[in-house]
């Protein structure tokens, strides 16, 4: 039997969720999403040899209607839609088209290179590319002998 964070039980035959809870927990060590326990606006993370990739669905809105932001190690991804009454005299059968705002907030480590970090909006999709960052080089220092 093994146990995950929720404290469920996984036998041995969940292949499935185990494997869901190991790879949950490696991109819990690159990105911690701050929003994770209320998630209501899907994300992709995927990461490529420079890079990785989040894509947040956002469909319907305009490129001007986000905000992205770094602030120390937190990548934080928002839109808000201020509500408009509008006094309308069409009959509805059904309206279902709503704008809610969300905000998805995620913290970096020293794996990415905040400062290149760059976004793109195409057909409903928000796609934030995250540079890796370049691994430190071992510094040789040598030690004279006094």
């Amino acid at each position: 039997m093994y146990t995950n964070r929720k404290n469920f039980m996984l036998t041995p035959s969940s292949f499935s969720g185990l494997m869901d809870n190991m790879l949950s927990n490696k991109w819990d060590r690159i990105f911690f999403d701050d929003n994770h326990s209320h998630v209501t606006t899907p994300v992709n993370i995927k990461e490529t040899d420079k890079s990785y990739q989040l894509d947040v669905i956002a469909p319907g809105l305009k490129k001007e209607d986000f905000n992205i932001t770094v602030e120390k190690d937190v990548l934080s991804v928002s839109f808000e839609k201020k509500e408009e009454k509008n006094e309308s005299t069409d009959k509805f059968i059904r309206n279902e088209y709503q704008f809610r705002s969300f905000k998805r907030s995620f913290t970096l480590n020293e794996k990415i290179d905040a400062a290149g970090i760059s976004a793109g909006y195409t057909d409903g999709i928000l796609s934030i590319t995250l540079p890796k960052a370049e691994p430190a080089a071992p510094s040789v220092k040598k030690i004279d002998i006094a």
